[in-house]
């Protein structure tokens, strides 16, 4: 694997893990606060056929392909849950999020996210790609659905869509973008990660309680780390001597970024067994930097700091 092959994009996006529990997280805490869509479902490889195929038999889907983290894919999210919830559950919304499920985005051929499409009678619709206003995707589903009507797919009486919100509606909905990310992303499109080092470990500095921009600088130095490496001539060298910490540590931080996150935390643990003094502790510091690539309160994080407990004692 060349430096090419790592996305600048991962740095602050990585990993499915981390997208699939942030997604799950929105969910709970709209649950709780009453405004979850409750004609929303998220979708994956392993249900797209039931819920989004089959249930597109009966009634149709409206497919929207997301991107976590994304201002655009936040709006178009909250803009096609509120035209759903106003349909009153004439259609379901079938959510797929690019970072949380890859393969499937891939399999769907999702130019680019955020993406919307109509799922009726297994037939998929293409829709918007990119920014949409609830407006857009009004008249978008309006002309699909009486083309639908026109054809005999969906019966004369069919709406497909409720009464127009009161203007101001879809503004007081959308989501804010957080400046500290804005200016980030913007020095990593400059291929600047001094800058976006700075920006984060400065809103941590301000507020040590701050887990996204703890989670986000540790994803940004994991990236830069792996800038230049050569992951098969990184594997041999550790392969060929368990000892040579260096090699170990940087195939460690290779699997963090391809997701096998519990092979990244086993090898290092294996090596914290392994070594002594001064090499324990920097393989030691190592780990529980990986240990912030991903949320806290992630399961495989609290197991791995079980067993690195059980390795220094």
């Amino acid at each position: 694997m060349q430096p090419s092959d790592y996305s600048m994009q991962g740095a602050v996006d990585l990993g499915a893990r981390k997208a699939a529990m942030e997604r799950e997280a929105k969910r709970e805490a709209e649950r709780s606060s009453g405004t979850a869509n409750p004609y929303a479902i998220d979708v994956d490889e392993n249900n797209f056929q039931d819920e989004v195929l089959q249930r597109s038999m009966s009634a149709p889907v409206v497919l929207a392909v997301l991107q976590s983290s994304s201002e655009q894919s936040a709006q178009v999210e909250s803009a096609v849950d509120r035209l759903a919830v106003a349909a009153g559950g004439q259609w379901a919304v079938a959510k797929v999020d690019v970072q949380a499920s890859p393969q499937l985005a891939q399999a769907l051929r999702v130019p680019a996210a955020p993406m919307v499409a109509l799922v009726i009678g297994g037939q998929v619709v293409p829709g918007p790609t990119g920014p949409a206003t609830e407006a857009q995707l009004r008249d978008w589903l309006s002309q699909v659905f009486e083309e639908l009507r026109n054809q005999n797919v969906l019966p004369p009486e069919y709406t497909g869509l409720g009464p127009e919100g009161e203007p101001g509606e879809e503004a007081a909905g959308a989501e804010q973008v957080d400046p500290v990310d804005a200016e980030a992303q913007e020095a990593l499109q400059r291929d600047d990660f001094d800058a976006a080092e700075q920006v984060y470990a400065k809103a941590l500095e301000s507020d040590p309680k701050n887990e996204h921009a703890r989670q986000r600088l540790a994803q940004v130095r994991l990236i830069r780390r792996l800038r230049g490496v050569d992951a098969a001539a990184a594997r041999k060298a550790a392969a060929d001597d368990p000892g040579d910490v260096d090699a170990q540590i940087r195939v460690a931080d290779i699997d963090m970024y391809g997701q096998k996150v519990e092979d990244a935390f086993n090898r290092l643990i294996t090596l914290v067994k392994n070594t002594r003094d001064e090499d324990r502790d920097r393989v030691r510091k190592h780990l529980l930097s990986l240990f912030e690539v991903l949320p806290a309160a992630d399961p495989v994080v609290s197991k791995a700091r079980r067993q690195l407990t059980a390795a220094l004692f």
